[in-house]
């Protein structure tokens, strides 16, 4: 009963695309359990590249059955159109299921997000402007909607009436914007049924039998821990829970059935949108770092803000997730710099600081305490061994394993799906 989740240690864009990718050959499920339209994994697949933002990594490996759990938000016209895209380019979308439990971002989602990351101004969170969190409190507060209400048009009728009562009162009175009709919204979101509906399924039945006749299941997060709602550096986080208990709620199998946590980390570190950011550079390593590790943002488009790699982080994504492994990614972005800061611990105040302040207060004031590790110049993208990397490479993954606080069983040297060394199977 082999499940496994695969998630971001990070602040996210770590690399999970890639990971889950080199997995998908070797499962049979690969199950996005969070998230929406908001992620993004890129997907190098020999010389072609793929984008991905609301399908699961595993619809690129075939005799892999991908799938979209209870616990992630859908825009229809965004799953529509991405596999659309992959049909054009000759990939086998066929065997995609989604839950009918999913939840629909509306239009009226999408504008409520974009209106009031505008009215916060100063104080905004940075957010994609997708709908993503407007549809998680939908969900929260009982008005939502879900995938297996397209197929009842009275029902749906209902919801987004209801939905629609304070949404207006809100968009009119407040941010001065026009009513929105709930029949415009009804006709819509109908426009989608029938398109979507072979792809429906019960998937946590589904799932859970799969686990019992021993298949092996991939969970995908679609965010890192620090973008957590509960575990991240709230309120600069998303909406949902990439933690490895949000594998639980959000695809519906009991945690007993998770045998492996494994924790994707970036071996330098990068975040979009606001908020803290320890390690942050603003000189000509943090543009390096951006320039050649290519971080500009698959969802956003937006430039990724960078740093050095961050141990207190990582120490605490494996206690918050109880990581059995790690995934190192982008350790090529690292050849040729003469020495490689490693942040070790904080300065707050005065006070050393070796594990994640709970303060919100205290970690904004964080300062990064570094190590210097000794860089190499090589290029390390054909390495196939561990012990092909240069000697102060290997030191450099070692230093990061000792840190972190739980075993680097593969490392990413370059983008390819090839271009990985695997120390312990995953498998």
């Amino acid at each position: 009963m082999p499940a496994l989740v695969l998630l971001g240690a990070q602040w996210g864009d770590e690399g999970k695309g890639k990971a889950t990718d080199l997995l998908g050959g070797s499962v049979d499920y690969v199950v996005r359990y969070q998230g929406g339209n908001n992620a993004g994994h890129t997907v190098v697949v020999g010389d072609q590249k793929y984008a991905l933002h609301l399908l699961p990594s595993g619809i690129l490996s075939p005799g892999c059955t991908p799938v979209i759990g209870n616990g992630v938000v859908v825009d229809p016209s965004v799953l529509l159109s991405e596999l659309s895209g992959l049909n054009e380019r000759g990939v086998d979308t066929s065997k995609l299921l989604i839950s009918g439990n999913a939840h629909i971002i509306t239009p009226y989602n999408v504008t409520v997000d974009k209106v009031t990351e505008r009215f916060l101004g100063k104080r905004k969170i940075g957010t994609t402007g997708r709908g993503i969190g407007p549809t998680y409190a939908d969900k929260i507060n009982r008005v939502g909607i879900r995938v297996q209400d397209l197929y009842d048009e009275s029902i749906l009728t209902q919801k987004v009436e209801a939905a629609l009562d304070v949404k207006n009162q809100i968009l009119t009175k407040l941010y001065n914007r026009r009513a929105i009709t709930a029949t415009q919204v009804v006709e819509e979101l109908l426009g989608y049924a029938e398109q979507i509906e072979p792809y429906v399924a019960d998937t946590v039945l589904i799932l859970n039998q799969a686990l019992d006749d021993d298949k092996v299941v991939l969970f995908e997060g679609g965010q890192g821990t620090l973008l957590d709602i509960d575990h991240g550096t709230y309120p600069f986080v998303t909406s949902s829970n990439p933690t490895a208990g949000g594998a639980c709620t959000g695809a519906g199998v009991g945690p007993t059935k998770i045998s492996r946590v494994i924790g994707i980390l970036k071996a330098y570190t990068t975040r979009v949108g606001a908020g803290p950011f320890p390690t942050e550079l603003f000189d000509e390593d943090g543009e390096a770092l951006r320039r050649i590790g290519g971080e500009r943002g698959v969802t956003t488009g937006r430039d990724r803000r960078c740093g050095w790699f961050d141990a207190v982080i990582a120490r605490y994504a494996t206690r918050v997730n109880g990581l059995t492994d790690f995934f190192l990614t982008k350790l090529d972005v690292l050849s040729g710099w003469e020495q490689i800061p490693v942040c070790v611990a904080y300065d707050i105040d005065g006070e050393r600081v070796e594990e994640l302040p709970y303060s919100q207060t205290d970690f904004h004031h964080a300062k990064p305490v570094y190590e210097y590790l000794p860089g190499w110049q090589e290029d390390i993208s054909e390495a196939k061994t561990f012990a092909d990397l240069p000697k102060n490479a290997q030191a450099y993954v070692k230093a990061l394993e000792d840190m972190s606080g739980a075993p680097i069983s593969a490392i990413g040297v370059g983008p390819g799906r090839e271009e990985t060394i695997e120390i312990n199977s995953f498998l």
